[in-house]
């Protein structure tokens, strides 16, 4: 190729962009582009990860929607709350019996998406658990708001006076536990998003559905033909029955298994055994009299059956080596032998044998209470005693506690006595928080419901207005009760009856109502827990 003719070559080239030179330059320059390329996607993505980052870590995700019943929509941090206060709820109430429903509770709510629950038929994990019972409390809230909103339902002066109780100290006792302010402690223990509006908002909720639920239940009425009726269809669980037993606990065998370990257990021989003894119980107590005193011609002479029967039991019951014995009054729902116990053939001095996978009973029947009587209305004021720090009522303490029931008492007598009145000093003065906000009053009281001097003033022969100072004890305090009997009650077989035909009721109105707000998950709902 001549001279000329390669110039003319090179410079076509350059024109064209293909020479050496110009190839080079572009490669470097498409070097750059891409290595721009690289750089400004990584930036992205990075910022897209530190953007979701922040955004999980914001209350923006837990304002979407997780769950919806019916038109009505919860936020990820409602249905939050809800599931960690079902938790706590739960780990409150039984402590360390939590383990025993198979709960580990030392991971706290952060542990329980590892735990199965054996509580689930059909598998799954604690968080399951109490995921359900959040949705199932959202859904019943729901339908119960409803009904609320139909029959003008609202939460009065009151009401939002407890709420806001609820929240008195809560900034303090944040910062006092190192959270920076309230809404900061209620989102790490219930989670992201949760705070203090949330948390009114389901306490406002969860009230106005137990006043929605009060009124459905009190809306329904039923005719005395049918409480009784009810009370019969029940088969004699909710009468209460007298008995006697003697129990004998059958022997235990020791074995030896082949890893050298030694149990023991009842066996069938032992069992047989132990209900051998438990026939001849029987039989003893069965035959007349034969150690009654010779000068005691009536007792020598009376028929077996005419004697107390306890005391029958316990001299046949000496027979035997017995492993306990006892006298009890209970409800039919807890009676053993119970079709033979609820048999309207049943009378006094009956007995029978009933064995058990560890031993034998030997039963005497003695009573049957059908609850056809008459409940107690009353009011009353109680006056606590102050225990000291040991937790002991001494004698002073209790002695101040009655001195100043007396000054009410006194105080009520010195003016109008009417049950208006009383009530008022019941609001001012008493120390019962079940009962001090509605004049001190207990409608339908039952026969040992309460202790054992405040029930023998319910059932005493008192006519209305009628009133009395009276000393109370159980496990949680001790003190004085002024009394006021305002009269009698229902039937409690008719009370018992109409509680159970209202709860029927008004459980089947919620059930339609729920059925008729389907319930779906939302986006929101893989972020609770």
């Amino acid at each position: 190729m001549s001279a000329s003719t390669e110039r003319k070559t090179r410079q076509a080239a350059r024109e064209a962009g293909t020479d050496k030179k110009t190839l080079a330059q572009e490669k470097q320059a498409q070097e750059k582009a891409k290595s721009r390329l690289r750089w400004t996607l990584g930036t992205i993505a990075v910022v897209v990860v530190v953007a979701v980052v922040l955004i999980l870590n914001s209350s923006l995700m837990y304002r979407i929607n997780a769950f919806s019943v019916g038109s009505k929509n919860y936020s990820t941090a409602e249905v939050s709350y809800r599931y960690a206060n079902q938790y706590y709820s739960f780990a409150n109430q039984y402590g360390s019996y939590a383990s025993m429903f198979g709960l580990d509770t030392s991971n706290g709510i952060h542990g329980l998406k590892k735990q199965a629950c054996p509580m689930l038929e059909e598998g799954g994990t604690w968080k399951d658990y109490f995921l359900n019972a959040a949705k199932e409390e959202l859904v019943h809230s729901t339908v119960l708001g409803q009904y609320a909103a139909e029959k003008g339902i609202t939460l009065d002066d009151s009401d939002r006076a407890q709420i806001d109780s609820a929240f008195e100290g809560l900034e303090e006792q944040a910062t006092s536990l190192g959270y920076l302010s309230g809404d900061n402690m209620l989102a790490a223990n219930y989670g992201t998003g949760v705070n203090e509006k949330i948390v009114r908002r389901a306490y406002e909720e969860s009230l106005l559905a137990s006043k929605a639920g009060e009124a459905l239940t009190e809306s329904f009425t039923y005719t005395p033909e049918e409480l009784e009726a009810k009370y019969q269809s029940f088969e004699g669980a909710q009468d209460y029955y007298d008995y006697a037993y003697a129990y004998i606990s059958a022997e235990r065998v020791e074995s030896t298994n082949d890893a050298g370990e030694t149990t023991s257990a009842v066996t069938p021989e032992t069992l047989a055994v132990a209900e051998e003894k438990a026939k001849a119980i029987a039989e003893a107590y069965n035959k007349p009299a034969e150690s009654a005193p010779a000068d005691d011609r009536a007792a020598e002479s009376a028929p077996a059956e005419e004697l107390d029967p306890t005391e029958r039991l316990i001299a046949a019951a000496n027979t035997q080596d017995v492993s306990a014995m006892g006298q009890t009054h209970v409800s039919g729902s807890t009676i053993p032998v119970t079709e033979w116990m609820r048999s309207a053939e049943r009378k006094t001095g009956d007995i029978t044998v009933e064995p058990d996978e560890s031993g034998c009973y030997v039963v005497v029947f003695l009573a049957r209470d059908d609850n056809h009587y008459k409940t107690a209305n009353v009011r009353h004021i109680l006056i606590r005693a102050e225990a000291d720090e040991n937790g002991i009522y001494t004698d002073e303490a209790k002695a101040a506690a009655k001195a100043r029931a007396e000054e009410i008492l006194a105080e009520y007598e010195s003016g109008d006595k009417t049950e208006e009145r009383f009530a008022a000093l019941a609001e001012q003065y008493s120390e019962d928080t079940g009962s001090n906000t509605n004049g001190g009053l207990y409608e339908n009281v039952a026969k040992g419901q309460m202790v054992e001097e405040f029930d023998a003033f319910c059932f005493g022969d008192h006519k209305s207005g009628d009133t009395a100072i009276v000393y109370g004890e159980s496990g949680s305090y001790a003190g004085y009760h002024v009394m006021y009997y305002v009269g009698e009650g229902m039937l409690y077989s008719d009370y018992l009856a109409d509680t159970e035909l209202r709860n029927e009721a008004a459980t089947a109105w919620i059930e339609e109502r729920e059925a008729a707000n389907p319930t779906k998950e939302g986006f929101g709902m893989k972020f609770v827990g």
